[in-house]
């Protein structure tokens, strides 16, 4: 009798111990499953609108500081080290956005048909890069920055952010600092005219404040705009 009540315990055990694993499996694939549910799906430039502007601005900086590396002059490097936090501030907004973090489009910008190759190859450089008017002016006049004030320029364009705080204000790869653009977004009718004040890898590129001006809720990226140069 002793020896039956002893098996008995055993096995009893045997089946405790084969339920709690199947029991503890199951709970580990439910777990698994409901984790893989809650991933986020991130989007690509290709599937947003407010992804792909980020990714346009993302790119407009890497390529200011490709130029900056290229041909270098005495600002080169606070030049580079301001774009690099810009760059990390739009990495941040992208994680935000539910955006792929640190894709860039590199050739987001449409290309000037009056611009030579050449020319819009040394906008992103050290030349064009000092901040005095004789060498901007020089990058200017090879993509439009010899027009007529009122002159409608960058034709075209798309229209997105640096990423830099400040003062309304806008950087190009055509116009000298010291330009006036007018900037008007068609899908609102909203307007701001800002001063070109530093060198960037598009015809016009706004900074936060004057971007701000001009965006349609939750948009990173003006498709339909009229650039106007208005001094």
């Amino acid at each position: 009798m002793s020896r039956r009540r002893t098996l008995s315990t055993k096995k009893k055990l045997a089946l405790l111990v084969s339920a709690a694993t199947v029991a503890g499996g199951g709970a580990f694939v439910m777990a698994s499953t409901s984790n893989a549910s809650q991933t986020p799906t991130v989007k690509s430039a290709a599937d947003s609108t407010v992804c792909q502007g980020l990714a346009t601005a993302l790119g407009n900086n890497q390529r200011f500081i490709e130029g900056q590396r290229a041909n270098p002059d005495a600002q080169s490097e606070a030049r580079i080290a301001n774009r690099e936090a810009v760059i990390q501030q739009i990495k941040v907004q992208q994680e935000a956005s539910g955006c792929a973090a640190g894709e860039s489009a590199q050739d987001s910008q449409a290309a000037q048909p009056s611009a030579p190759a050449a020319g819009a190859g040394n906008t992103g450089a050290g030349n064009a890069g000092n901040e005095n008017a004789g060498n901007a002016g020089n990058a200017g006049n090879a993509g439009g920055g010899g027009a007529a004030s009122g002159q409608q320029v960058c034709n075209g364009s798309t229209v997105t952010l640096s990423g830099e705080g400040g003062a309304p204000a806008a950087s190009s790869n055509q116009f000298p600092a010291g330009t006036k653009l007018k900037v008007t977004n068609l899908d609102n009718n909203k307007s701001t005219t800002v001063e070109v004040t530093s060198v960037s890898g598009s015809c016009a590129l706004l900074n936060n404040a004057a971007f701000e001006q001009v965006r349609e809720p939750g948009k990173f990226l003006i498709r339909r705009a009229v650039i106007e140069k208005v001094g």
